[in-house]
This record gives structure tokens, C-alpha cells and sequence, in this order.
């Protein structure tokens, strides 16, 4: 893999070179729009409704709207040139917290931590001490014109960083109308639903979650390239709607029947997908 950033960890007096890898990969089927005639893939052009004519990519600035129709353009030395203190080539660690205070909610995304020349034992020590304290390391960067909060932490042996989302691009709850939810719950369906939920406990392995929709989907497109016919299976009927307690009731059998059995996470998914009674 190539490295996607270069740069140095800073903590305290301490620096050392680091190279940054993308962790994470989609792996979405990805469509081709065609033209339908004669299914010739399409292109994309830059197109200029003032002037009705198509431009070239050295025609093309950036320009940021400062009000209604109105742009300003800015270069690559404009950008360059804004002072950015030491985050810009390096990530500026500001203090150490419990993973536990961060909420998934402000994770983006997932880059390997590797040392770079000269950095090993640096990167060693603070991939041990952040180990053995149970704390992680947050500051900022700045990585592609973009300047980022950062989560840095050991992972198998390693370290994973994770840019985050400043707390103004996490939107408000109080912005969503059916929020806060006013209804009451009676104890004995509480009571009900925290049984449920220990019946369906089990650890996390994200090995044991597979992509069906997209290996059905690799199956099809397979089949109509062999020229196969490919008919769409009839779609189930909906599940019988009935009291919220009969539901809970019908759901923690079903678990407690599974669990007697004795099932892995696979069987306990496949269990809770079987509850499909929609509660009135």
C-alpha cells in the first residue's frame, strides 16, 4: 500500500515521523450509467450554462459563495499560505482520554499508524504506554486542505488514527421533531425487553457479518452475463401486527427455544430476524 499522509506525532517533547494508511475499503457493486440505445458508458462533462459550451480542466477554479450568485475564487497559494501552527505536517497531541468519552458518533474515518524512518522507538513506546494507562490520544492535523480533531489509539499490535467530527458537524437532536418521545412504557414490557435483550447477548465478531445483499447481487449480475434468466422472487408478505407485550413475549421464547439449542452469532441473528411482528 502507498502511504496517503506523512508527517510527525508530537506529544510532549517527544517526535517522531509517522506514515498514515487508509484502514478501511468500500466494497460496494459499483454501476456504470449507459446510454440505453447501445449501452456505451456516458461521460460527465464541465459545462457552462453562461457561455452553453463545454471547458477544459485548466478553465476551472475554485470559488466559494459569499452570498445569492455571488463567488469568490481562491488559488492553491491562497491556501497554502493560511498559517495552520504545527498541525500541518504534524499531529499536535493535546492530552489523553478514556475511549470510552468518545461517541462513535464523531468517527470518520480509520487510517493505520506506521513509523516512518528513524521512528520506531517512539512509535513503540507510545503504542505501550497508551496500552497499559487504557487511554487515548486526541489532537489535530491537518490532512488535505482540511483541518481535523484526531483520535489516536493501539490497535493488534499496532496504532489506528481516526479523524473526527468537530462538534459543530454533529447536527442537534432538538432539531428532530418526534424528539423527545412522549409516551409511557409500562414496567413489565421493560422488564420484558431487558430479558430479550440478555437472551440475544454475544460477542462481538465482525467476521460473522457477511454482505448478503451484495453477494446475491455479484450472483445475478453473474447470471444475466451468462445469459441467464433472472426472475425477482416474490416479496414476503408483512408480519401480523399485534400488542407490543404479545411481541416481546413471542420474541424472548423464540431467544430462550434458541439459546436450549445453542447458537453462534449467525443463529442469534438469524433468531432476532425472525421476530418480525410489527407492535401497534
Amino acid at each position: 500500500m502507498r502511504p496517503y499522509w506523512r508527517g510527525h506525532i508530537s506529544f510532549g517533547l517527544v517526535t517522531f515521523p509517522v506514515k498514515l494508511y487508509t484502514a478501511t475499503e468500500q466494497k460496494d457493486v459499483r454501476f456504470r450509467l449507459l446510454h440505453s440505445e447501445c449501452h456505451t458508458p456516458i461521460k460527465n462533462q464541465r459545462y457552462c450554462p453562461f457561455h452553453e459550451k463545454v471547458i477544459d480542466w485548466k478553465d476551472v477554479v475554485r470559488g466559494y459563495e459569499v452570498s445569492k450568485g455571488k463567488f469568490v475564487t481562491v488559488t492553491d497559494e491562497e491556501l497554502e499560505s493560511i498559517p495552520l501552527a504545527d498541525t500541518s505536517h504534524s499531529v499536535n497531541i493535546a492530552g489523553f482520554v478514556q475511549l470510552t468519552e468518545i461517541d462513535p458518533i464523531y468517527y470518520e474515518h480509520s487510517y493505520y499508524v506506521a513509523p516512518d524512518e528513524g521512528g520506531a522507538k517512539a512509535f513503540l513506546l507510545l503504542r505501550d504506554a497508551l496500552a497499559e494507562v487504557h487511554r487515548v490520544a486526541v489532537g489535530q492535523v491537518v490532512i488535505r486542505e482540511k483541518e481535523y480533531p484526531v483520535a489516536l489509539r493501539p490497535y493488534e499490535g499496532a496504532m489506528v488514527m481516526e479523524t473526527l467530527y468537530y462538534g459543530d458537524e454533529v447536527r442537534a437532536l432538538s432539531a428532530l421533531e418526534e424528539l423527545p418521545v412522549q409516551t409511557k412504557v409500562h414496567p413489565n414490557e421493560r422488564k420484558m425487553a431487558i430479558q430479550l435483550i440478555e437472551n440475544l447477548a454475544m460477542e462481538f465478531n465482525i467476521e460473522e457479518f457477511k454482505d448478503e445483499y451484495r453477494e446475491k447481487l455479484l450472483a445475478m449480475l453473474k447470471a444475466k452475463g451468462e445469459g441467464q434468466t433472472v426472475e425477482a422472487p416474490k416479496a414476503a408478505a408483512p408480519g401480523k401486527v399485534i400488542d407490543l407485550m404479545e411481541a416481546l413475549k413471542r420474541s424472548v421464547e423464540l431467544a430462550q427455544a434458541q439459546g436450549q439449542r445453542g447458537r453462534g452469532g449467525r443463529e442469534r441473528r438469524a433468531a432476532a430476524a425472525a421476530m418480525n411482528e410489527r407492535p401497534r
